[in-house]
């Protein structure tokens, strides 16, 4: 089965991630890409440029380049990269990520052989040394348990997801909702009957840190998940009001002190 993978790259990134996400993605990989699709979502440092070029080199006729003059953000840039991927299927993956060896085999498998619309996996969470494992954010594998899943939390770790162009874009795409792209768009695949699945295994590492605790934190955050929660109430995602207030009963957690989400978010990946 063919495949793109999906990619957005801002001017943030360091190339040292940059290269090992690419190294991860096509020198270990025991299926690769038929196409490589990266975003560049506005304007890069000149080290970026220099190592994209040397991948372009590398990869020609796979790796395609889709350049923006201005910093969009992630859900409108990869909506751009999906209009750009040649293939029905495609594989999400970040920049500063590492896919394991078998990740899209594994996952093709899922697809070859079920009813399946989209699949992720389970990731692993690391800081400096990808070897050294933080934690792990496991979800339920099938459909049903999935959509339960979802009414607490996002069901799916984008940065390992596959999943169908024509059902993303049945159920409008990416579309604006500040921290929670991801999540919103799964809650429409759910609502528009897409079929889910989740391999109970690691098929990815995603690089944790102090960064990640500040964005699930402050007044910015619980107001764009309070914005997040009502438009589920609106669009009849939740059945009732328990399972409305039970989110919303979360989000004061977003103005405690950063030290004790950090615990709050450790002891959670552990279990």
């Amino acid at each position: 089965m063919n495949f793109s993978l999906l990619m957005s790259i801002y001017y943030k990134e360091k190339v040292k991630y940059f290269n090992r996400a690419m190294e991860s993605i096509w020198d270990e990989q025991t299926v690769k890409p038929d196409e490589i699709v990266l975003v560049q979502d506005g304007k890069l440092t000149d080290e970026l440029y220099y190592a994209i070029d040397e991948w372009k080199n590398k990869l020609v006729g796979i790796l395609k380049i889709i350049p923006l003059k201005e910093n969009l953000g992630l859900g409108d840039a990869l909506n751009i990269g999906m209009e750009h991927c040649s293939y029905e299927l495609i594989a999400r993956m970040d920049t500063d990520d590492i896919s394991l060896p078998n990740r899209f085999e594994k996952q093709l498998n899922v697809f070859k052989n079920g009813n399946i619309d989209i699949c992720s996996s389970w990731i692993s969470e690391f800081n400096g040394d990808e070897n050294e494992n933080l934690g792990y954010r496991r979800l339920p594998e099938m459909h049903e348990e999935i959509i339960k899943y979802a009414k607490i939390r996002s069901p799916i770790n984008h940065p390992a997801v596959m999943y169908k162009k024509s059902f993303v874009l049945k159920a409008g795409g990416y579309k604006r909702m500040i921290y929670f792209e991801d999540y919103y768009l799964w809650v429409r695949m759910i609502l528009n009957k897409s079929r889910f699945y989740n391999l109970q295994e690691v098929l990815v590492k995603m690089r944790a840190g102090q960064g990640q605790i500040e964005r699930r934190s402050g007044l910015n955050y619980a107001k764009n998940e309070f914005i997040l929660l009502n438009e589920f109430r609106k669009n009849g995602f939740f059945n009732s009001s328990f399972e409305y207030l039970r989110n919303i009963i979360k989000i004061p957690i977003r103005f405690l002190p950063k030290m004790v989400i950090r615990i709050i978010y450790y002891f959670i990946r552990k279990l």
